[in-house]
């Protein structure tokens, strides 16, 4: 996986919701899929012999059941305050990124938690829960400075999200984001109950040093710029 080309870091009107690939967008159940017919997932027979009545069964008559309720997939949004992201105005960009993932998920009816790792070490500034647009306010007050402890922030989003599916009974989709300059010479292994991973390069675009490019290859993860 190669390394974008370096270019500016656009303006904040320009960014758009962009699921992970290659899973489903936000939203879209991800249990079973809907019969063509969309009605529904599986038989009502109590229905359907009701409509029947004493004729013989026949197409028309089937009545289907309600699809069952999705479980929302976990938004895990790790959010580097180190000092080197202060330079060039990139703590500021991440912030708006992530408060816009946090609106996002609401909108899609997500669940999404909030890590903070610098140098006053790895901060659960939102935990795990039912996404609300309201909870952007929480990123505004963040501040940054000091080191990078990226490896203890992917110790904690593993414990995290290992919680949250021991307690949802499946390990599901959740998808852990990223959000990093990649200024540290830390080696992480990625959190193994990630189902995605999307590390988001805020990298300084015109003396790129790849870290982020390069995670995401061994991690067989996204790599995004935050266009």
């Amino acid at each position: 996986m190669s390394h974008p080309s370096p270019r500016a870091l656009p303006a904040p009107g320009g960014w758009r919701w962009q699921a992970p690939n290659p899973l489903p967008r936000p939203g879209l159940a991800r249990h079973a899929a809907r019969p063509a017919d969309g009605k529904g997932t599986g038989i009502h027979w109590v229905r359907t012999l009701v409509a029947k009545g004493a004729q013989r069964l026949a197409p028309e008559h089937l009545r289907h059941a309600p699809l069952n309720a999705r479980v929302p997939r976990l938004h895990l949004i790790a959010l580097d305050t180190s000092g080197s992201m202060r330079r060039g105005g990139r703590l500021a960009w991440a912030k708006g990124y992530a408060a816009r993932l946090i609106e996002q998920a609401a909108r899609a009816g997500e669940h999404v938690a909030l890590l903070s790792f610098g140098g006053l070490g790895v901060q659960l500034l939102l935990p795990p829960g039912p996404a609300r647009a309201a909870g952007s306010e929480r990123v505004r007050p963040v501040g940054g400075g000091g080191g990078t402890p990226l490896s203890a922030c992917l110790r904690e989003a593993e414990r995290l999200l290992r919680k949250v599916q021991h307690r949802r009974g499946a390990a599901g989709t959740d998808c852990l984001w990223l959000l990093t300059d990649g200024r540290t010479l830390e080696q992480p292994t990625a959190p193994a109950a990630a189902g995605h991973i999307v590390v988001v390069d805020f990298d300084d675009p015109l003396r790129p040093i790849g870290r982020c490019a390069a995670w995401a290859e061994r991690w067989q993860a996204e790599h995004r710029l935050p266009a």
